[in-house]
C-alpha cells in the first residue's frame, strides 16, 4: 500500500487503531446523510478488513486520512476501481471520500484529493479518474470541482446499489477528470 503525505495529512493502509474511527464514520446520520445504510461495528470491522486487503493486493484504494499533526485518523480518501455500466461502460477509478463530522471545513478532502490525483495521474499513469456523488451532495460536488472535475452529464445515472426505498438517494451525478486537463490546471497554477 503507498503511503502518500501532503502538507498537514498522511494518506495510509488501515490500522487496527482506526476501527473506531471507522465505525463512526459509517453510522454517523449526517456523515452517512446520501447513503441508504449504516453499518453496525461488525460490518464496518468487515469492511474495513476488506479495504485493507483490496490496499495491500493492488498498492491503493479508499485509505485511512491522518493529521500528521497528532496520527489520529480523521477519515478516508482513495483512489478505487469500479464499474457501473449504468455510468459508464468500462471499468473506471473513481476519488472518493468520507470524514467524520467534525473535520469538515477544513480544506482536508480538497488536500488529500490533489495528493491523491498526482499519485493516481503520475504514480499510476491513469489516464482519467472519475468522482460521482447524489445529485443533492452539494459538499461533495463542491470538492469535485475544486479539484478540477467536469460535470459529464450524459453519464449521470440512478445508482443500481441503491434500493428503491431511498429514490431521494438514486440520482447520481458523473465527474470526470482527465490526465491532460490536470496538467494544464496544475501548470497553470
Amino acid at each position: 500500500m503507498i503511503r502518500l503525505e501532503t502538507q498537514r495529512l498522511v494518506i495510509r493502509n488501515w490500522e487496527d487503531r482506526d476501527r473506531d474511527l471507522f465505525h463512526l464514520i459509517n453510522s454517523d446520520d449526517e456523515v452517512m446523510r446520501f447513503f441508504p445504510f449504516r453499518r453496525t461495528r461488525e460490518q464496518a470491522d468487515a469492511m474495513m478488513d476488506r479495504l485493507r486487503a483490496d490496499n495491500e493486493a493492488r498498492g491503493y484504494g479508499f485509505a485511512a486520512l491522518e493529521l500528521k499533526a497528532t496520527g489520529e485518523a480523521i477519515g478516508f480518501v482513495g483512489l478505487h476501481r469500479d464499474n457501473i455500466p449504468e455510468a459508464q461502460p468500462e471499468p473506471f477509478i473513481e476519488i472518493g471520500w468520507r470524514l467524520a463530522r467534525e473535520n469538515w471545513g477544513h480544506g482536508f478532502v480538497t488536500e488529500a484529493g490533489r495528493g491523491l490525483l498526482r499519485f493516481g495521474f503520475e504514480g499510476l499513469g491513469l489516464p482519467e479518474i472519475v468522482s460521482f456523488a447524489v445529485q443533492d451532495n452539494d459538499r461533495s460536488i463542491a470538492v469535485m470541482k475544486r479539484l478540477g472535475f467536469t460535470h459529464d452529464p450524459s453519464c449521470d445515472f440512478d445508482h443500481p446499489r441503491v434500493p428503491d426505498t431511498h429514490p431521494h438517494l438514486k440520482r447520481h451525478v458523473f465527474y470526470r477528470l482527465k490526465r491532460e486537463e490536470w496538467r494544464r490546471q496544475i501548470d497553470g497554477a
